[in-house]
């Protein structure tokens, strides 16, 4: 039985949830957004709760149940509160700016890089060496803090790169004479 698929998911207040066949869309005051359920998985509501049960005892509705638990709540959570990742840029001589809704990168190439903001997707730079990338939908704000940690990875070394924050970066000894 899974766990997570039999907590119910909680629709707060001044959030709407609308049911359609398997599409569960969610409106609130971040925007909405919307997916739809394996048909495996059978949606009820019940005043501000929202659970969802298996059809059948097959593995595949096993796993698609506490996979969409889990997306459902990810939505609600994401139209309410919405989601925020830190990346820090370590390295000398390396910023980042805001070039109108555009991110501007200095990482060390001859070049500046520039990382256009997705729909939904904002960008924050508090200080010259820290970015915030917010936004409603969870996986597109992990998808685009990979995208722009990819253009520069911390290598062991020295640990100059692009980090997420908090991350630990395993140094390696340099030569040896």
């Amino acid at each position: 039985m899974s766990r997570i698929g039999k907590k119910a998911v909680v629709i707060p207040a001044g959030v709407t949830l609308t049911i359609a066949g398997q599409t569960v869309t969610v409106k609130g005051p971040k925007g909405q957004s919307s997916w739809t359920i394996a048909d495996e998985i059978e949606i009820k509501q019940e005043g501000s709760e929202l659970s969802l049960t298996p059809r059948d005892d097959t593995k595949r509705a096993k796993a698609m149940w506490g996979l969409s638990r889990t997306l459902v709540a990810n939505m609600v959570h994401g139209i309410t509160a919405g989601f925020e990742e830190t990346l820090e840029l370590v390295g000398v001589g390396y910023r980042a700016a805001m070039k109108g809704t555009a991110l501007s990168l200095q990482l060390g190439f001859s070049h500046d890089v520039d990382v256009a903001a997705p729909a939904g997707i904002t960008f924050a730079v508090p200080k010259q060496t820290e970015i915030k990338i917010a936004g409603a939908d969870k996986q597109a704000v992990g998808e685009i803090a990979a995208k722009i940690r990819r253009i520069r990875p911390p290598e062991p070394y020295k640990g100059k790169g692009v980090r997420y924050a908090g991350e630990k970066v395993r140094r390696k000894e340099g030569k040896k004479k």
